[in-house]
């Protein structure tokens, strides 16, 4: 008998479009996002958009040191098998992480769509450069 597979939730943003939030939470354009990275900005612009929707795991580290997230949380978006003791929050994940202890892909979402937000809002008035 064939094990039953939960459909995919629509309200969990798909890797690309976790990784354009993530992009613009760090304010770097496409550009800025290939001079820090080594990976073309059109290469980004595809996994953004859902082109290319399994980069290879190399691309993905990049991508997890640029932004500063756990290499993991990529990888798992992207489809790739991690064991579950490698999703929990250790002691070399960023401060934050660690600070707010596990939280659900809607609440990380959030998260990132209001610190977007507050950035803009702050370029937008000068405070941020």
């Amino acid at each position: 008998m064939k094990q039953q597979t939960n459909p995919p939730r629509n309200d969990v943003p798909n890797l690309g479009q976790y990784l354009r939030s993530l992009r613009d939470v760090s304010g770097f354009t496409l550009r800025e996002a290939e001079e820090k990275s080594g990976i073309s900005n059109a290469f980004i612009s595809q996994v953004e958009s859902g082109k290319v929707k399994h980069p290879s795991p190399a691309m993905l580290y990049k991508l997890a040191n640029l932004y500063g997230v756990p290499y993991e949380i990529l990888m798992e978006r992207a489809g790739y098998p991690v064991p579950q003791n490698v999703k929990e929050i250790g002691n070399n994940a960023p401060a934050v992480f660690r600070r707010l202890g596990n939280i659900t892909n809607e609440e990380e979402q959030a998260l990132l769509d209001y610190l977007s937000f507050i950035r803009n809002r702050a370029k937008r008035d000068g405070r941020l450069k």
